[in-house]
């Protein structure tokens, strides 16, 4: 029998034991899904302080529970380490780690590189390495090869390689990982085959493609694709604002079109560790080619642009409603996340306004239902700031109330009803009832 038949034996009867790099948003996800097949999983992540949570029975991310994976560590099925050194163990590795942007919005692949490295060190035969990371067409085939070819094992034969783009949405209810289609593609047959299997024993449904960049390019289109609508709807909120014309309206009505119209909405700025970033490493890629991305490029200007349009609008609806600058001013902001219901603050415009109005002599405190406390970001520092109550008496004290995520918990009709300005860069106030003299949509 062949090392890559052996493998695929060990994958159908579920014998084979999985390794996830990085115990993240994309990773824990992977382990929940793999041991409620009857899998064994090994985590592996960098962090000892993750690590240490889960064996405790906690979780740092809101929607999946600490006791669960607990469970699993006890049962057997799920071992959570910083031991690199085991790497060897797992028959198939996926890495999930983050694909950041470097400071002048080149791609940042030092993660992806360490932990290739790090399977490189222990790389046996008949393991297969599947990169789960979004990240530019090319990167498998012509960054994770070459590394993992080190260990002196022939690819297709002795270990196999694939590339699986995460699609996780943090936050929605109406998909699970399981439910999510898993576009799959191989640096060759026996490798394409093999993570084939190995997703098609978790996932309702397996896309193969042809190759590993088309996986990538997949990935990359589905963000780019979002990336790019985002900013039309940014930009014509503020093109419609200047003509009187209330864009939330306009886009209900336009979306009841049955066909030809996706429904896109604006916001203060763009969030999240994918949309914001994982289209300009499609920009990079395409510089190497000689070749411009100008909607690309340009809606990301659009997008990064929207915090200081809502400070602008901040500021003026404070001179001309309250007679105050905003230098001095008392600001809360609800919603410290990136979107609603999600703990993650990942690339949160809500912090690029904190930022910005803390520049401008603003004194910014934020409520966050999901976030008792600011966490050490790439770029930014707010570990000072606390999660302030939401209550009628606290409202009171500010002198405007910036809305930045639109988290259905909070009690919108009470803020109206205590503040004495609203802006509102959500339209979460829509469904408040009653005169709102003292809300702006921004």
């Amino acid at each position: 029998m062949s090392i890559a038949a052996d493998l695929l034996a060990k994958i159908n009867s579920r014998k084979a034991v999985v390794g996830v790099m990085g115990l993240g948003y994309v990773g824990l996800p992977l382990v929940r899904e793999f041991c409620a097949s009857g899998f064994k999983v090994i985590g592996f992540d960098v962090d000892k302080r993750k690590v240490d949570m889960l064996h405790a029975g906690k979780t740092y991310i809101k929607h999946l529970p600490g006791g669960y994976f607990k469970k699993l560590i006890a049962d057997g099925l799920f071992k959570p380490t910083t031991d690199m050194g085991q790497l060897g163990k797992p028959d198939a590795i996926l890495i999930c780690v983050p694909t950041p942007l470097a400071k002048n919005w080149d791609p940042d692949m030092r993660f992806v590189i360490g932990t290739t490295e790090a399977i490189e060190k222990t790389l046996r035969k008949g393991q297969l390495v599947v990169l789960e990371s979004t990240t530019y067409p090319g990167t498998t085939k012509e960054l994770c090869r070459p590394i993992l070819d080190q260990a002196g094992l022939k690819l297709e034969q002795e270990y196999f390689l694939a590339f699986s783009p995460e699609r996780e949405d943090p936050g929605r209810t109406t998909h699970t990982t399981r439910t999510i289609p898993k576009v799959v593609g191989g640096i060759g047959p026996n490798s394409a085959k093999l993570a084939q299997a190995l997703y098609g024993q978790v996932i309702d449904q397996v896309v193969p493609v042809s190759s590993c960049e088309v996986a990538e390019a997949a990935k990359i289109l589905e963000n780019v694709y979002r990336c790019i609508n985002i900013a039309l709807v940014n930009e014509l909120k503020i093109i419609f604002e200047r003509m009187g014309i209330d864009v939330w309206e306009v886009i209900e009505a336009a979306k009841t079109k049955p066909f030809g119209f996706s429904a896109y909405y604006p916001g203060p700025g763009l969030g999240g560790h994918c949309i914001p970033i994982d289209p300009l490493y499609l920009s990079w890629k395409a510089r190497q080619y000689g070749k411009p991305t100008r909607f690309i490029e340009l809606a990301a200007e659009i997008n990064s642009s929207m915090p200081e349009y809502v400070v602008a609008q901040l500021a003026e609806a404070l001179s001309r409603k309250c007679g105050k600058p905003l230098a001095g001013s008392k600001i809360l902001i609800p919603g410290l996340a990136y979107k609603k219901d999600v703990d993650d603050l990942r690339e949160s415009p809500s912090v690029v306004l904190i930022e910005q109005l803390q520049h401008r002599g603003a004194k910014v405190q934020y409520h966050d239902p999901f976030i008792p406390s600011g966490k050490e970001m790439r770029e930014h520092n707010i570990t000072n700031l606390r999660s302030v109550p939401l209550t009628p008496q606290s409202v009171r004290q500010y002198d405007a109330v910036l809305i930045s995520t639109d988290h259905t918990d909070i009690d919108y009709a009470m803020v109206v009803k205590n503040a004495r300005l609203v802006v509102d860069s959500r339209n979460a106030t829509a469904r408040v009832k009653g005169a709102k003299k003292n809300v702006v949509k921004a």
